[in-house]
């Protein structure tokens, strides 16, 4: 747990943005001996190990069996992280500092972003005559930083901190008003090609620590501490179905992009995969099974009103069955994923919400709008969720790597009214 934990770390520290991560995860894969496939292409499959990439932002893997294969067994996460975009024009000058104009990623939790040091990842566009071409970026340097109002300026700061997200929030750069986001990034990149455009992201360069050897305190956990534990528990898993590791963009700005969950990203590649091994799709969905993995509440230390009366367990209470009215859970694949824990003997549990504190929708959710297939949602506890430094248990991420890699092995056919396990 030790070294997995070590490394964890290191793609925490990594993933800071949705095009950083999947190229992360990208150069693991290929070190594994994956091959990369391109949707504009036609393809033959006739190796065993593949991924596809779409729009830089989201991966498809998946690992063939050596026999004709009866059923997926999917798992999917997520690559973005609540952070800020950096919008277009984003200079201004005003009081004497450089700001950029910055718009929040997802439902962040204000304040926690506030004093902390940040870089800028993403993907940006070069114009080389009658050629655009893209870079995935991460300048690794301390940039930019938001600095708080003073407790002597704001009377109100610890008993009402409401922040005003078009004022509060823009970060400052520089004292220079004739300094601007291009010059910073062609300085930093050492390049001397016009940058057309971009798809940048402010981030904590904060280091990803352990605390007393139970917790781990970092940014980004929600949701690259998930898709970690299912990319070590993907590589090189092989069973008699076809196994797929599925790392959507999006899920917090709602999942409706090119890439994200809500599109049709997912079951084009399960039909590619059919075509080419001469297998149908239909039968083989009916048998299949799709896990959305995401990080959900821990019980709060000093806040116990905000827990479900029974189901919300505190930090590394192991895996966490989520079944929500609006979530894709039902019984007979919660029966199903409780058989693979107890197999790999690892702890897992109930998670509900209150009811009046909504939960959000899953990446499974999302996926079927587009193909019917039986469905999952399961968690990892953990406070903070979507300030720029969360903390999970240091135990759960690691129970969840060994249980997604019994799952991918675990062989199992279900009936009309039965599930049978081998």
């Amino acid at each position: 747990m030790k070294e997995f934990n070590k490394e964890l770390l290191k793609f925490l520290k990594n993933g800071t943005s949705p095009f950083t991560c999947i190229k992360e995860i990208k150069e693991i894969l290929l070190k594994e001996g994956y091959i990369e496939l391109n949707e504009l292409n036609d393809w033959k499959i006739d190796q065993d190990k593949y991924f596809v990439i779409r729009n830089d932002a989201s991966i498809i893997a998946f690992n063939l069996p050596s026999k004709t294969p009866h059923q997926f067994k999917i798992v999917c996460t997520h690559s973005d992280t609540p952070s800020f975009t950096i919008k277009p024009h984003p200079e201004y000058y005003e009081n004497g500092y450089l700001k950029l104009n910055i718009a929040p990623y997802g439902g962040i939790l204000n304040y926690g972003f506030m004093d902390r040091p940040l870089s800028i990842a993403g993907r940006i566009i070069y114009k080389k005559k009658n050629i655009l071409e893209k870079r995935i970026i991460d300048l690794k340097e301390n940039v930019a930083i938001i600095p708080s109002l003073a407790i002597h300026q704001n009377a109100q700061a610890n008993t009402n901190l409401d922040l005003n997200t078009a004022i509060d929030l823009m970060p400052i750069i520089s004292l220079d008003k004739n300094y601007n986001l291009r010059k910073l990034l062609k300085e930093k990149l050492k390049t001397s090609h016009k940058i057309d455009d971009f798809d940048l992201f402010l981030y904590n360069t904060e280091n990803p620590t352990i605390i007393n050897d139970e917790f781990i305190a970092s940014p980004r956990i929600d949701n690259l501490t998930c898709t970690y534990a299912a990319l070590k528990a993907f590589i090189n898993n092989f069973n008699d179905s076809i196994n797929l590791l599925v790392i959507f963009n999006s899920e917090e700005i709602g999942s409706n992009t090119y890439e994200g969950a809500d599109s049709n990203f997912l079951i084009d590649i399960l039909k590619r995969i059919c075509k080419n091994l001469e297998i149908p799709l239909t039968e083989t969905l009916a048998n299949s099974l799709i896990i959305s993995a995401d990080n959900t509440h821990a019980k709060h230390p000093n806040h116990n009103e905000v827990s479900d009366h029974t189901n919300t367990p505190p930090l590394n209470s192991g895996i966490l069955i989520t079944k929500e009215t609006n979530g894709t859970t039902n019984s007979l694949t919660s029966a199903i994923f409780k058989k693979v824990c107890e197999d790999a003997k690892i702890k897992w549990t109930y998670y509900t919400s209150r009811n009046d504190y909504a939960g959000g929708a899953t990446q499974a959710g999302a996926n079927l709008k587009h193909l019917s297939i039986n469905s999952l949602d399961i968690a990892l506890p953990m406070l903070a969720m979507h300030s720029s430094m969360e903390l999970i248990g240091n135990k759960d991420t690691y129970r969840l790597f060994i249980a997604l890699k019994k799952f991918y092995k675990i062989k199992y056919k279900l009936t009309n009214n039965k599930i049978i396990f081998d």
